[in-house]
C-alpha cells in the first residue's frame, strides 16, 4: 500500500543545521512536506530531525554529492553560505552556487527559493553583500526559476545580527559608537521571514522573481539597541563618533564581542550599506503582514524563554549556538553551567535526594554558605532562607522552597526551581534523572539570565565559589542517592 505522502512533490532543505534552515524544516515538517536536507554531517541532522525526513550526506563543493539529493526534487531550499569558513567565502559561496545551480537544472528541479541580502546593487557593496547577490544571479543563470528574497536585519534569538546586537547592548552600559550605529534598516522578524519561506512554495513554477522582504518599519541599529534595552530594563548611552572606519569597528566588535571574531567582521562590514525596502511587491504577492522591530524584539525575547523551556538545559551544551568558555556555556543571551553524576541506584533512588532538598533537609554540601547567602539576602530587602518548604517530601510546582520556588517538577525526573533572591538578573537551578533499575544520571545545571553589565560581572565575580558549592551539593546529591539505594538492597 502507497502512503499519500509518497505522491507529494520532494523538496530539498540546504542549510537546514543553521539558525534558518533549522526554523524552516521544523515547519516543513510539522506541514507535512515530503522533505529531504542535504547535510555535510548527517548524522548531526538526523538527531534534530523526524524519521521522516530524508536526511542525505553531501557538500555543496563537490558536485557528484548532489546529485542523489537532487534526484526528483521539485522545488529546492538555497540557504547556505560561507561566512563562516576560514577561507575566501566568496569564492566558496561562488563556487557551490555554480555546482548547485548546474545539478539543479540537469536534476530537473522545478524551482529554487532562495534567501539573499538587502543592498543597492548600483553601490560599491560589501563582500558580504556583494556575494549574497552574486549567489542569487548564478542561481538564476541556472535556467531554473528562482524565488529570491532579500531581507535585513532578522530579529529572532539565536539570529547572527540580533545576537551581535543583543551582546553589545547588555555588555557596554556607554558605547562609543561608529557610523554604522545610524545606518537605516528594516528589521524582520524571524516567524516573517519562515512565513515567506513557506509561502513561497505556493508560488507556481514560472519566471524568477526577486523580492525585498522587511517589517513594518525602519529602525537603525542604534535604535534597535535602545529598545532592546528599554525592554530589558536597561539604561544604555550611545555616542556615535566618525572615527571609527569599518575595518576598526571589527576589530572594535571583535574586542567587546569575542563570539564574533570572525563572521562578525565579515558581517560588519556591511553595515554602513541602508538595508531598507524599495520595492513592496513581496506585500502585494504574498499574504505575510510583517510585525514592527518592537514587536519583532519582544517576541525574540519571550520565545527565547518558551523555546528554553521546551529544550533540556543540557542540549544547549552541545548546540551550535553555545559559547564554550570559562564561565560557563553562552546560549543567546543567558549562561548555562552544568554537570553531571553516575550512581548506582534506580531513578526513583537517585531522584529522591532531590525532591527533598531545601527546608530542614538543607542543600547537601556548604549549608553554612547558603545560610549566608540567605542572610545576604534579607539585608538588601530579599526574601532570604526563612521560608523554607512546605512538604518535606514532595514539592508542588508554584509552592515556595527557601529563597527558590518551584517552577516545573516531574516525579522521579525533573525538578526545576526559579530564584527568588535579589539578584542583577534570572536564575534557574535544575535537576534531571534518567536510567535504569541498575544506574542513573543526574544532572545538575544552574542557569542565569544577567542583566546589563551588573549581572555579568556578578555572576563571573561569584563562578569560582558556584563551581564549589555545586559540585559540592552534586556529590552530595550522589552520595544520599546512593544511600537510598544501599537500603534498598539491605531489606530486599
Amino acid at each position: 500500500m502507497t502512503n499519500e505522502s509518497d505522491h507529494r512533490p520532494i523538496i530539498l532543505l540546504t542549510g537546514a543545521s543553521g539558525y534558518i534552515g533549522g526554523r524552516l524544516l521544523k515547519h516543513l515538517e510539522n506541514s507535512g512536506e515530503r522533505l529531504r536536507c542535504l547535510a555535510r554531517h548527517s548524522a548531526a541532522l538526523r538527531s534534530s530531525a523526524t524519521s521522516k525526513t530524508e536526511v542525505i550526506e553531501g557538500d555543496l563543493l563537490d558536485p557528484d554529492s548532489l546529485r542523489n539529493a537532487l534526484q526528483g526534487v521539485h522545488t529546492a531550499y538555497y540557504l547556505v553560505h560561507s561566512m563562516g569558513s576560514s577561507g575566501d567565502f566568496e569564492i566558496e559561496d561562488r563556487q557551490a552556487a555554480q555546482n548547485f545551480a548546474e545539478v539543479a537544472h540537469a536534476s530537473g528541479v522545478r524551482k529554487i527559493i532562495y534567501l539573499g541580502g538587502l543592498g543597492d546593487a548600483d553601490e560599491d557593496l560589501s563582500a558580504h553583500l556583494r556575494s549574497r547577490q552574486e549567489v542569487g544571479r548564478i542561481l538564476r543563470e541556472s535556467g531554473v526559476p528562482v524565488i529570491e528574497f532579500r531581507a535585513s536585519i532578522v530579529i529572532g534569538s539565536g539570529s547572527l545580527s540580533f545576537e551581535m546586537i543583543r551582546a553589545l547592548t547588555e555588555r557596554l552600559p556607554v558605547m562609543i559608537a561608529p557610523r554604522w550605529v545610524a545606518t537605516p534598516a528594516q528589521p524582520i522578524a524571524i516567524e516573517d521571514l519562515i512565513a515567506y519561506l513557506v509561502e513561497a512554495l505556493e508560488l507556481p513554477a514560472g519566471q524568477s522573481q526577486i523580492f525585498e522582504i522587511g517589517g513594518a518599519e525602519q529602525a537603525s541599529y542604534g535604535e534597535i539597541m535602545q529598545e532592546y534595552a528599554r525592554q530589558r530594563g536597561l539604561r544604555r548611552l550611545i555616542i556615535p563618533v566618525p572615527v571609527l572606519t569599518p575595518r576598526l569597528s571589527s576589530l572594535w566588535l571583535g574586542f567587546v564581542t569575542p563570539l564574533y571574531a570572525r563572521i562578525g567582521r565579515k558581517l560588519i562590514e556591511s553595515l554602513r550599506h541602508p538595508t531598507v525596502l524599495k520595492d513592496e511587491s513581496a506585500l502585494r504577492v504574498f499574504k505575510v503582514r510583517p510585525r514592527g522591530f518592537r514587536e519583532a524584539i519582544a517576541r525574540a525575547i519571550r520565545n527565547e524563554d518558551r523555546e528554553l523551556a521546551q529544550t533540556r538545559w543540557s542540549d544547549a551544551l552541545s548546540s551550535a549556538g553555545a559559547q564554550r568558555g570559562w564561565g560557563g556555556v553562552r546560549f543567546g543571551a543567558r549562561i548555562v553551567d552544568s554537570r553531571i553524576a553516575c550512581v548506582k541506584c534506580s531513578p526513583a533512588e537517585a531522584f529522591a535526594p532531590i525532591r527533598r532538598i531545601g527546608g530542614e533537609t538543607g542543600w547537601y554540601y556548604g549549608d553554612w554558605l547558603w545560610r549566608l547567602r540567605g542572610w545576604l539576602d534579607l539585608l538588601v530587602g530579599g526574601v532570604g532562607l526563612r521560608r523554607g518548604r512546605r512538604d518535606p517530601e514532595l514539592p508542588a510546582i508554584g509552592s515556595t522552597l527557601d529563597f527558590w520556588r518551584v517552577e516545573a517538577y516531574e516525579p522521579e525526573r525533573l525538578l526545576r526551581l526559579s530564584a527568588e533572591m535579589k539578584l542583577p538578573g534570572r536564575a534557574w537551578l535544575e535537576f534531571e534523572v534518567h536510567g535504569n533499575q541498575d544506574a542513573s544520571f543526574i544532572r545538575q545545571t544552574a542557569f542565569f539570565d544577567p542583566v546589563g553589565l551588573p549581572g555579568l560581572l556578578y555572576w563571573y565575580a561569584l563562578f569560582p565559589l558556584h563551581q564549589f558549592v555545586f559540585a559540592g551539593m552534586l556529590r552530595g546529591i550522589a552520595a544520599a542517592a546512593m544511600h537510598e539505594g544501599d537500603q534498598r538492597e539491605s531489606t530486599s
